[in-house]
């Protein structure tokens, strides 16, 4: 048979079991949660659209330096990031050109075609609606000439390709079908060509506004505004294509 422990020993365990912390079945969720790993380089911040800054960074770049020679750290640069950020979001610099196109470009002349639209098949307010559709294009985004013209127009231009297979179907070409259809039944001059109207309207707009700067120097004037240019190629087509354009 076991001993038992003397009185005085048998006292102090008892007084150390009386205060002795209780054990704890289950812990806090902060005792037993993981430490939170780092967010990920490169990884988009919360709370942030961050993909249409990009955009919109890249696009600046685009306009004030040109397509080729901007390469993804310039957009990220702009934007205020770092370059993996732009990489997390697009993965190459071909990609982003593409989003700009998509997302910035052809929207704003997916709203010209449905301003023109508009005008129905009187070539009048045909002519008179493009002229329209791009003062107001160009008032809400002043950068759009000069990047046609450098993009599309130029030889080796980054966009000409966008211009042959996307936008030439959206509005030149429709263009110059209502113009045709206007000119066989008589309501348009029949030594006018329809396609090269359609030249003509873009030359006589989007030319002189990316070039008005120049043509203010040289002329000393500051008055060479949209709604002088817009008064007169409507007066300068108005007979050529047989119509007042009051």
């Amino acid at each position: 048979m076991a001993r038992r422990p003397p009185p005085k020993a048998r006292a102090a365990a008892a007084a150390k079991a009386a205060t002795a912390k209780p054990a704890v079945a289950n812990p806090p969720a902060a005792q037993t949660r993981r430490p939170r790993k780092p967010r990920a380089p490169g990884r988009p911040a919360a709370g942030t659209d961050q993909r249409a800054e990009l955009l919109d960074g890249a696009l600046r770049c685009f306009v004030r330096g040109g397509i080729a020679t901007t390469p993804l750290r310039a957009i990220a640069a702009e934007a205020g990031v770092t370059p993996a950020l732009v990489n997390y979001y697009f993965g190459s610099r071909e990609r982003v050109v593409d989003a700009v196109v998509e997302e910035r470009l052809l929207p704003l002349l997916g709203g010209m075609r449905g301003a023109v639209d508009g005008a129905g098949d009187d070539p009048a307010r045909l002519v008179a609606g493009f002229v329209a559709a791009v003062g107001a294009l160009v008032a809400a985004h002043p950068w759009f000439p000069a990047l046609w013209v450098r993009e599309v127009l130029s030889e080796g231009g980054a966009l000409r390709g966008m211009l042959i297979e996307r936008i030439g179907p959206m509005l030149p070409q429709q263009l110059a079908k209502r113009f045709a259809s206007a000119q066989a039944r008589g309501a348009l001059n029949p030594d006018l060509d329809p396609r090269l109207l359609v030249v003509s309207l873009i030359g006589l707009t989007l030319f002189p506004i990316a070039g008005r700067p120049l043509w203010q120097q040289i002329f000393a004037t500051g008055d060479l505004g949209f709604d002088v240019l817009q008064r007169h190629v409507l007066t300068l087509l108005a007979r050529g294509l047989e119509f007042d354009h009051a």
